[in-house]
């Protein structure tokens, strides 16, 4: 992904914490072919950490996932921006979108090991459901073993972008919030929030 050291993300805990906020990937292998699944990320294993995920077991990409270098893309709010929004002129549109992507060798796991990535998964997207436990009975449990495939994703690069015109002065960047503010897009609304929650992080860091 091309990146400008400008719109760089700082480190690889803003990266990490990026996959957690927006973990639906587009996972691509060497042939081309992609799924898009919810990914689990493991942040203290291996040097640059763990992807987790399953698919179901019809979805034939899975037979090329073994040891296969793969590319997993993960997608913030995105939405059109309008120079007529910017203080400065001249100026032409353009889009605002954050991103990540992470490269890593990819490999199968085991029946049981599935079955915690299921598991793991509930449990992080809506822990209430396993407070109770049992929600899912055992002979079910050993049904979803046949019916979906887990994997692993060992790290080996990651990468982020932030493109939401921080490199813009502080008028421009305003107009942009309004504009934005105004618009009644759910794209739009994500990504006003999310640009806001970034400024306040910055402010809060100074």
């Amino acid at each position: 992904m091309y990146i400008p050291k400008n719109l760089q993300m700082e480190s690889l805990e803003q990266i990490h914490d990026f996959i957690d906020e927006f973990s639906f990937a587009i996972l691509t292998t060497q042939d081309l072919t992609a799924s898009h699944l919810p990914l689990l990320l493991k942040r203290d294993e291996g040097e640059l950490g763990t992807l987790y995920g399953h698919l179901a077991k019809a979805n034939s990409h899975w037979k090329a996932f073994d040891t296969q270098a793969i590319l997993a893309v993960f997608s913030g709010p995105h939405g059109y921006i309008s120079p007529t929004w910017y203080d400065s002129y001249p100026a032409v549109p353009t889009w605002n979108y954050a991103a990540v992507h992470v490269k890593g060798h990819i490999s199968l796991t085991s029946s049981e090991d599935t079955l915690q990535i299921l598991s793991d998964t509930i449990q992080y997207y809506e822990p209430s459901l396993t407070e109770s436990g049992g929600f899912i009975p055992e002979e079910y449990k050993q049904k979803l073993a046949k019916a979906i495939v887990g994997f692993k994703i060992e790290i080996t690069h990651a990468e982020g972008k932030l493109k939401l015109g921080q490199h813009r002065s502080e008028a421009d960047q305003q107009g942009v919030l309004n504009g934005l503010a105004k618009s009644s897009r759910m794209d739009d609304k994500a990504l006003l929030a999310y640009t806001k929650s970034l400024i306040e992080h910055s402010v809060n860091k100074t």
